[in-house]
């Protein structure tokens, strides 16, 4: 059963349409870039600077986990962040090389719902495609 969002034609996406997507996928690449950054200086600490004791003896091991712990989730989520950052830039390499087939679906070559786009605008499936997507991934 189709969406109440698919079945409604969408009109072609309008210049200015298509400048408010690229505006909304650069505003969402800054603050990875930034969240990147962050992450970024959490991986240059030393062991040593990151409690604030500059000496050279070494923590206790528990502390040893801790960091290792705190260490490897923030690489997770830098990990995350890039891969984010990989499909923001996919889709400004869609819009920039060909404008007029931005905003179609991958799958069925339907017009991805502008409400949708709106909020992923990174999308590169209509809500229905998605959905199976996804239900053929919880079935296997």
């Amino acid at each position: 059963m189709a969406s109440p969002i698919a079945v409604r034609k969408q009109k072609p996406m309008t210049k200015k349409m298509l400048e408010h997507f690229e505006k909304r996928l650069m505003d969402e690449r800054k603050r990875v870039l930034k969240e990147l950054g962050h992450y970024d200086e959490t991986f240059g600490s030393t062991p040593q600077g990151a409690d604030g004791d500059l000496s050279a003896y070494s923590f206790h091991m528990a502390d040893q986990g801790t960091d290792a712990m705190e260490r490897e989730k923030a690489f997770l989520f830098a990990s995350q962040e890039g891969r984010f950052l990989w499909h923001l830039d996919e889709a400004l390499r869609r819009l920039y090389r060909s404008p007029e087939t931005f905003g179609k679906c991958h799958n069925c070559g339907q017009d991805i719902a502008y409400e949708r786009l709106d909020a992923l605008p990174h999308a590169r499936f209509c809500i229905d495609c998605k959905q199976r997507e996804e239900d053929a991934k919880r079935q296997s």
